[in-house]
């Protein structure tokens, strides 16, 4: 391990270097992140999952970042060029473009004006101009370099500075400066290019545009880049050319009086314009995107994580509604458990339907209701959505109904009803069905269904399709990794989709479990698993504690403690004279409240942090983080624009968090924005400080656009 590296890393945590070293030795030891973070906070000092990753990630880049630094150092040694001072330079390198500038000197160039000026023997020319004579003329010297290629002083001098160009080009600590400056006081400026491409004005903002790079947001960055990549603007990044020049002509020029100090400026200017700007300019885009990308995937990933661990809508019956124009809308009705039970389409939404065609519709939905005692319609958001609303709440009403309905997101339920995944769940059921099923499913227990999508599949983010894939994917898989295992799995129920989250579970650990399944029915414990070798032992360690199995008699088995803590529950479950039979009971919980976790830890031999995982789960042996959210909103009516006034006071469900504001589901066609200004009195950095997607919150009509038909909200009670 590089102590370098570890002491750069717990100084950005500001965590104790042996946390970092203990946390990297047990991931080199195979250990996931999940794992660690749940069953050895007593050596990581009780980090957290981002903690763990941040670790990793910076580790990895570090690791990275030295090892180019030993190759560019090898090849410029090869060289014979290196110096112990350069050595030094490179070594102090903090950034990897810092290494690749220094290292650009020695590079093996590509055909350029520079290496072709070189080639026909000019080089020598370029050193005594760079060296600022003030005796003689530069017409006497280029006699010198005049041949069958060279047939003039106008060419040598121009060849000359070509060479001196690429020189003040090669220059790091020009680089540098210019990189430096163009963050600081750089302008980004945006032009409108084609107007025809961009008929709907969805880049109006940008057509005409100029911020400081220093301050430019993130979410403007991605836009303005989908812009320019669609053609219909232009973008730079101003600075101020004369100053930056000025700036290295001072640095280069070494007697402002010699006859060549004109054509070394001459060559400063030709190198900043065709060689360093262009250059620095897409570092410093480059970086911004990196950065912009950084925080849209973070934001996604919060987004994300809200949405998978929205509280399930347990032991209730739920007609799926999968609206739809043209094609109608897929009905689909499932039991408490998610199982499949009956479908079928209706079309109430025709153009010139007819009143007796619509009430038919209503029949149908009706039957289906009370033949199967559904509690919740779950209307999935898409199209006609906000038809389907209005017809639910009319029927509710109409016939007196007990039921109510919900909008569920659907986003990537296309996606999965078309997948492997949901032919081998509905091998006979069509695709619209299957949709619908998952709209329904998505209800009762988010988090199992929603893992069937690919995470960048779930709406829940801007610009996902603007970012890097790779990073993308990597991100929302850690966060869908994280919220599985912050849950648990039951292992007899969960789909390989579920399984493959599950901490240090592979593609042959769920073939085994599932075939398991199919031969001997359920698994009844989670020594079952270990005895007929279900699991690897690396992987048993790893996943046990994750996997719940409601049908073992052991009743440890359903709780989140690790089997290797078994010992320590019994141990202490005895001092405080009761049995396993106790767990979760009000008698238990009153004696665990009353006790000194430090003294029983140290009586019964183990760390403070696993002693107070094993109460807690003592205490709510099926403890679901998701419970101590809040429900979605139920509803029995529809809200309509006409229906509001500045001023009202509504509640909503937040539907997406995004750098600008957060759009809130008040019961529109369309979700209301509150702008970031309108979330808090307080500053806040990001809307995501306060926010997350699936809150319920109270919000207020601060203005209304009929034509629109938009509304901006405020958190902000008007009254205070």
């Amino acid at each position: 391990m590089n102590d370098k590296i570890i002491n750069q890393i717990s100084d950005e945590l500001n965590i104790k270097k042996e946390q970092v070293k203990v946390t990297l030795k047990m991931l080199e030891d195979k250990n996931t992140i999940p794992f660690i973070a749940r069953y050895r906070k007593d050596k990581t000092g009780n980090l957290n999952e981002e903690q763990i990753k941040y670790i990793a990630d910076a580790y990895l880049y570090q690791e990275n970042l030295f090892k180019r630094k030993e190759d560019v150092i090898r090849l410029i040694e090869e060289k014979g060029l290196l110096t112990s001072e350069l050595k030094e330079k490179i070594l102090a390198c903090e950034k990897l473009v810092e290494v690749e500038d220094l290292y650009r000197p020695y590079k093996e160039k590509k055909k350029t004006k520079a290496t072709e000026a070189i080639k026909n023997g000019l080089e020598p020319l370029a050193k005594i101009i760079m060296s600022c004579p003030l005796n003689g003329d530069l017409n006497s010297i280029c006699n010198k370099f005049i041949n069958d290629v060279i047939k003039d002083t106008n060419i040598a001098i121009e060849g000359a500075k070509y060479i001196i160009a690429e020189w003040v080009s090669d220059n790091a600590y020009y680089r540098k400066y210019v990189r430096n400056n163009m963050y600081k006081y750089g302008i980004l400026e945006t032009k409108l290019k084609k107007q025809e491409k961009d008929l709907n004005k969805v880049y109006e903002m940008y057509y005409n545009f100029n911020e400081p790079v220093s301050k430019i947001k993130p979410h403007r960055i991605l836009a303005i880049n989908r812009a320019e990549k669609e053609d219909v603007i232009s973008v730079k990044v101003n600075v101020d050319n004369d100053k930056i020049i000025e700036f290295i002509s001072d640095k280069t020029i070494k007697n402002k009086d010699s006859f060549c100090a004109s054509y070394i400026k001459d060559a400063i200017l030709d190198s900043f314009k065709r060689l360093i700007y262009p250059s620095v300019q897409r570092e410093v885009r480059s970086e911004l995107t990196s950065k912009a990308e950084e925080v849209a995937i973070n934001n996604f990933g919060k987004n994300l994580e809200a949405l998978l661990l929205t509280p399930p809508m347990k032991e209730k019956i739920v007609l799926a509604f999968d609206p739809g124009y043209v094609n109608g809308c897929k009905l689909a009705v499932i039991d408490k458990t998610g199982k499949y039970l009956d479908s079928t389409v209706i079309k109430p939404f025709l153009k010139d339907i007819k009143e007796e065609q619509l009430n038919k519709c209503k029949l149908v939905v009706l039957d289906l209701i009370k033949k199967y005692n559904v509690d919740i319609i779950a209307i999935g958001n898409g199209t006609a959505s906000r038809e389907s609303e209005r017809f639910c709440a009319d029927l509710i009403k109409e016939y007196n109904l007990l039921c109510k309905y919900v909008i569920v997101s659907e986003a990537g339920a296309s996606i999965y009803s078309a997948s492997k995944i949901a032919i081998e769940e509905f091998p006979k059921l069509e695709v619209e069905k299957r949709s619908a099923i998952s709209i329904g499913r998505r209800l009762q227990d988010p988090l199992s269904e929603l893992v069937k999508v690919p995470p960048s599949g779930i709406g829940v983010g801007l610009y996902q399709h603007d970012v890097s894939s790779k990073k993308l994917s990597e991100s929302l898989d850690f966060v869908v990794s994280k919220a599985v295992n912050s849950v648990g799995v039951n292992v007899n129920t969960a789909s390989p989709s579920l399984l493959k989250y599950v901490s240090g579970i592979t593609k042959t650990n769920i073939d085994k479990i599932i075939n398991y399944r199919k031969i001997h029915g359920k698994i009844k414990s989670r020594d079952e698993i270990k005895k007929n070798k279900i699991l690897t032992d690396k992987a048993y360690e790893q996943s046990i504690g994750f996997l719940r199995i409601p049908e073992s008699d052991n009743i440890l088995d359903i709780t989140s403690i690790h089997p290797e803590s078994y010992d320590i529950t019994l141990k202490l479950l005895k001092q405080l004279n009761f049995e396993l039979k106790d767990i979760g009971t009000d008698a238990l919980i009153k004696r665990l409240d009353n006790i000194d976790i430090k003294t029983y830890a140290s009586m019964l031999n183990t760390d403070y942090y696993t002693l107070e995982d094993v109460i807690k789960s003592l205490k709510k042996p099926n403890r679901d983080p998701r419970d101590e959210l809040p429900q979605p909103i139920l509803k029995s009516d529809v809200l309509n624009i006409e229906d509001l006034k500045v001023g009202m006071k509504l509640q909503g469900t937040v539907r997406n968090v995004v750098d600008f504001g957060a759009f809130i589901d008040i019961g529109l066609h369309d979700d209301g924005l509150v702008h970031i200004s309108k979330i808090s009195k307080e500053y806040i950095k990001h809307p995501s400080d306060i926010l997350s997607v699936g809150d319920i919150v109270d919000c207020y009509v601060l203005e209304i656009y009929k034509d629109k038909k938009k509304v901006a909200l405020s958190l902000i009670d008007p009254a205070l």
